[in-house]
């Protein structure tokens, strides 16, 4: 009962937040201006940055982990 109960309340509140308003004043302007495809362009250098910097770790530690279970 209280599963059913909190998913009630649940959905209330998220029902709720489709009633705001959807215009975002600075999207607007930058796809207007073109500049979006800059701020998206941005966000995926930064994340395969990121990736690449993620894996090139791994990839080290994979070997560290090698050569320590070798020496034991």
């Amino acid at each position: 009962m209280k599963k059913i109960v909190f998913s009630l309340i649940l959905m209330l509140f998220t029902a709720q937040l489709f009633a705001q308003d959807n215009g975002v004043e600075m999207a607007d302007k930058l796809r207007s201006d073109g500049k979006i495809y800059v701020v998206v362009a941005c966000i995926v250098i930064i994340l395969v940055g990121l990736l690449a910097y993620l894996f090139s770790i791994d990839k080290r530690l994979k070997k560290i982990e090698k050569e320590n279970s070798h020496k034991i």
